[in-house]
């Protein structure tokens, strides 16, 4: 009975359809954030709208259930470029998926995004390759210049499709910083910092069948297969 309960408990679980989170938001509004992101190779099928993206986002609620954001990060998804890894960028302005091909990574890489903006509230993502900073995208959003901001890995099993298991292998996001929204230095995102997770204090977070880990609260973290 023991070994068949270990077995239960050890057993890869089926991925749920629709959307996964895991991460954390803040509850106050910054003006930018940056960090550095591990890639891995993810288990997506071909052709549908399986995806998976580690990314950091900026967004308002604007009332009456419409939500205006900007995000940037990698992903995976099944119906670009099947199988390989992206940067790429999402925004509100346009309501679509932004890849960067010339920008080619891959599973082991590590990469610097900056989601920030400005005095005149144009908000900017940029990707660090080849020793300098790239602008992905700028766009005028209606959120002002500050913001909520997040960090997560998603997870999207397209439930028109039949029930599998999604494998994530650990993706490791470090160096998350927040700017203030007064304008002042960047600071690591920290326990002082008020964080929104949707778990109680102690809890692992899981969803999905997958799991989060903070290695230091909020700055530090690792998601992906429990």
């Amino acid at each position: 009975m023991k070994l068949l309960l270990a077995l239960l408990l050890t057993a890869p679980v089926n991925t749920p359809g629709g959307y996964h989170h895991l991460g954390a938001g803040t509850s106050g509004e910054w003006s930018g954030v940056s960090g550095r992101i591990s890639v891995v190779d993810v288990a997506v099928r071909p052709r549908t709208y399986d995806f998976v993206a580690s990314r950091f986002m900026a967004k308002r609620d604007m009332g009456a259930g419409r939500i205006s954001w900007l995000e940037v990060g990698w992903a995976e998804t099944g119906w670009s470029s099947p199988g390989r890894q992206q940067v790429y960028t999402f925004n509100t302005n346009t309501n679509a998926w932004q890849f960067y091909p010339q920008y080619p990574i891959k599973p082991g890489d590590k990469v610097w995004v900056d989601l920030h903006t400005d005095a005149d509230g144009v908000w900017q993502a940029w990707l660090f390759w080849n020793n300098k900073w790239n602008l992905l995208t700028r766009e005028k959003l209606p959120i002002g210049r500050t913001a909520n901001i997040e960090q997560y890995v998603e997870v999207h099993a397209d439930a028109k499709q039949p029930v599998v298991r999604m494998d994530v292998p650990r993706v490791t996001v470090d160096n998350v910083q927040l700017k203030p929204a007064d304008g002042g230095p960047a600071r690591y995102w920290r326990e002082d910092v008020g964080t929104l997770t949707g778990t109680a204090p102690g809890q692992q977070m899981r969803r999905g069948g997958f799991c989060l880990d903070w290695v230091n609260k909020y700055d530090t973290w690792t998601a992906g297969d429990c």
